[in-house]
């Protein structure tokens, strides 16, 4: 499960991973906002995650890419995902444009153009790439009511100076009440300490990468940051030796001390 709330303008969103033992989520995880993380290599398994997301209570879906039988061009794509929000059609739909993960390098802009005629429940894109050119031409694109998310965090205050509308991203989980404090100082014109704190997550990441960062050790930096058990990631993500997950937390604590 992602839960995003303190992340930018749209704090009661978060995205969770579909399992199938989520029967009724509006019961299981009352006060939020939750939608289905749709991604498969398969046409008929992410369309029978968005189905089945719709049955549950879900309040949208997101859907990236397949990775093995990769879409030639972003029309490809778009034919992908429309089947896909076929079967949960009344659903905002979002698109997850990830391409470092899923190897599909096509514009997220090409994939936007014209979307609303092919997906009338369309709702947005989180956007997981460093290329601020497409990001910017998608927000210029975007209609007033989508969502331009963004997924990169060091670099979560040049996309704000875009227009992004929220951010969803891995850290935030354990630096997320400071990243609240650099969307607030933007917001306020404050760059002077909205830069701060971005070189600040920016040092942790530099810090991090260098001792073996993934997502697998980020799961393991939440426990070491929380307190909370939270359990090893699923193969093949795999944790980093202990030392270097207790040199990261102690790196965050010398960034962001606590008051």
């Amino acid at each position: 499960m992602l839960v995003h709330r303190t992340n930018c303008n749209v704090r009661n969103i978060c995205f969770y991973y579909h399992y199938s033992n989520y029967s009724d989520i509006s019961n299981n995880f009352g006060g939020y906002k939750y939608h289905s993380f749709c991604f498969s290599s398969s046409l008929c398994s992410s369309s029978l995650q968005a189905h089945h997301a719709a049955q549950i209570g879900a309040e949208g879906i997101a859907v990236i890419a397949p990775s093995f039988f990769k879409p030639s061009s972003a029309d490809v794509l778009k034919k992908f995902l429309q089947e896909v929000s076929s079967s949960a059609p009344t659903l905002p739909f979002y698109y997850y444009h990830i391409p470092a993960v899923t190897g599909v390098n096509v514009l997220a802009r090409d994939v936007l153009e014209d979307i609303e005629t092919l997906i009338p429940s369309f709702r947005g894109v989180k956007f997981s790439a460093c290329d601020l050119m497409d990001f910017g031409q998608c927000i210029s694109y975007s209609a007033p009511h989508w969502s331009v998310l963004y997924g990169v965090d060091e670099q979560l205050l040049a996309s704000l100076a875009f227009g992004a509308n929220g951010a969803v991203g891995s850290t935030y989980n354990y630096v997320g009440s400071h990243v609240n404090k650099l969307i607030t100082a933007f917001e306020k014109g404050d760059l002077v300490q909205a830069r701060n704190i971005q070189f600040k997550i920016q040092e942790l990441i530099s810090f991090a990468k260098k001792l073996g960062f993934d997502v697998g050790v980020n799961k393991q930096l939440m426990s070491e940051v929380s307190g909370l058990r939270l359990g090893p990631p699923r193969l093949p993500l795999m944790l980093c030796p202990p030392a270097n997950a207790v040199s990261i937390a102690q790196k965050y604590h010398s960034l962001f001390p606590e008051p």
